[in-house]
């Protein structure tokens, strides 16, 4: 289990892409989660691994989607008297489960930084290394040849050759700093990555001629167009570490664009997953239910209704008027 649970985290942080943690820290029994349990929550709502069933679930998924979006963490509290058993600093829910039990979660959201794989060993590609680790981006840098101690801090240094050959890892943010030492090669290999952000560090004179030759190898002009060659905002740079900042800076412009997109795109967690196909939000606690897995299902007025657990089941057939009945306008 922890196996798969880390498996699937370096996964995620590798991609980029966001995600949280759930693990639960106590829990009284009946409750089906034991401490240490984890799961690994994703930005489309789905679950991997273990962190309970019924409202347990529901609740985390909710908590989960809520702490991606504003990028803090939160002790989540689940008990039949949630009101009374937890400090003013932790979430509460009360668990309508007629078996009863305590749970607490602890849920952290995972925001991973952009990995960034640079081409060549200019000054310019040395510079770009060393301030993209200070900001602890994953660094990943292709060398025309074995050359020790050239990349210290880099995670990754590979030769064009072993790159070549190798199955990649993914990389959001591509820089191609070979400054005329295998140009066309190294730039022939970043364009197979197809990653979101290619940068070639040239002027445009150098660029076009270096496109003509990436045509003639079957490089298509829809892919050309997609990099950014001169590399990084217009700062006026002159020396290698102004330009490696340069670069960075219209780095991070498109990484907190991206994620400001995506935050804007979301709508409140109720809409987004009833949007969802897979889910269904409960009508009597407002806790997303995933319908494949649903133990509790009524229908009303020809509408399937998903629950939780057996309490939110029993208190919808109490008075299901008072549940489904629309918002005012």
């Amino acid at each position: 289990m922890l196996n798969s649970f880390l498996e699937k985290a370096l996964t995620l942080n590798r991609n980029g892409e966001p995600y949280a943690t759930a693990t639960i820290v106590r829990r009284q029994i009946p409750s089906s989660g034991k401490p240490g349990d984890k799961a690994i929550i994703t930005t489309d709502g789905q679950i991997f691994g273990w962190i309970g069933g019924g409202c347990t679930r529901g609740i985390v998924l909710k908590e989960a989607l809520d702490a991606l979006r504003d990028h803090k963490p939160r002790l989540v509290h689940i008990s039949p008297n949630a009101q009374t058993s937890a400090s003013g600093q932790t979430k509460l829910y009360t668990m309508t489960c007629q078996s009863g039990g305590e749970v607490e979660v602890y849920i952290e959201p995972v925001i991973p930084k952009p990995q960034l794989l640079i081409f060549g060993k200019s000054h310019i590609a040395m510079a770009l290394a060393r301030i993209a680790h200070a900001m602890d981006y994953r660094v990943s840098v292709v060398l025309p040849e074995v050359e020790e101690g050239l990349f210290p801090l880099a995670d990754q240094v590979f030769t064009l050759r072993d790159f070549a050959e190798a199955e990649s890892e993914t990389s959001s943010y591509v820089v191609v700093c070979t400054q005329g030492e295998g140009d066309s090669e190294a730039l022939f290999q970043a364009i197979q990555l197809n990653a979101p952000y290619t940068a070639f560090v040239s002027s445009r004179r150098k660029a076009n001629g270096i496109f003509q030759e990436l045509r003639r190898k079957g490089i298509s002009m829809d892919q050309l167009k997609d990099i950014r060659t001169p590399a990084g905002l217009d700062i006026g740079a002159r020396i290698p570490e102004e330009v490696a900042i340069s670069i960075l800076a219209e780095i991070i412009q498109v990484f907190r664009s991206k994620q400001a997109a995506l935050e804007k795109s979301e709508a409140e967690i109720p809409g987004a997953l009833s949007a969802h196909n897979e889910y269904y939000i409960n009508p009597v606690c407002q806790v997303p239910v995933q319908k494949s897995t649903a133990r509790h299902v009524l229908t009303y007025q020809d509408e399937s209704v998903y629950f939780c657990c057996d309490g939110c089941k029993v208190k919808f057939e109490q008075d299901p008027e008072k549940y489904m009945r629309p918002a005012a306008v």
